[in-house]
């Protein structure tokens, strides 16, 4: 696979994704939804990874701080925070001991918010690829 093919192998299954998770927040699954929203931002900086790396296979890793620091992205503050909180919706929706807690506090809103936010991040980091 050459180098470009790799990338938008990454960027097309991190665009189904983030349509997908559109799709659940609006049937009302906001913790799926959140939830597939992770896997977005993890696909589509597998692509940056891959773009700055000279097509090497990612990391098989799920932590999106650390996906973006191995693909030489600067990370304020905030966003290694915002990065952090969404790396809790990977963790919070697969295991049974968090689901519960995290189900009933993701409500609309909250869901609406979070997405709009992998949405922005998305945006970026799809950028660096170029």
């Amino acid at each position: 696979m050459t180098k470009e093919e790799h990338i938008q192998y990454w960027q097309d299954s991190a665009d189904h994704d983030l349509e997908s998770a559109e799709t659940i927040l609006q049937s009302g699954k906001y913790d799926w939804a959140l939830f597939i929203g992770h896997l977005a931002l993890e696909k589509v900086l597998k692509a940056v990874f891959v773009a700055k790396n000279e097509n090497k296979i990612p990391p098989k890793l799920h932590n999106l701080v650390r996906l973006a620091e191995l693909s030489n992205i600067e990370l304020d503050e905030k966003q290694r925070f915002d990065l952090d909180k969404i790396n809790d919706f990977n963790i919070q929706t697969r295991y049974p001991d968090y689901k519960f807690e995290f189900y009933k506090r993701c409500d609309q809103k909250f869901a609406n918010k979070q997405l709009e936010i992998i949405k922005d991040y998305f945006i970026w980091f799809k950028s660096l690829t170029k």
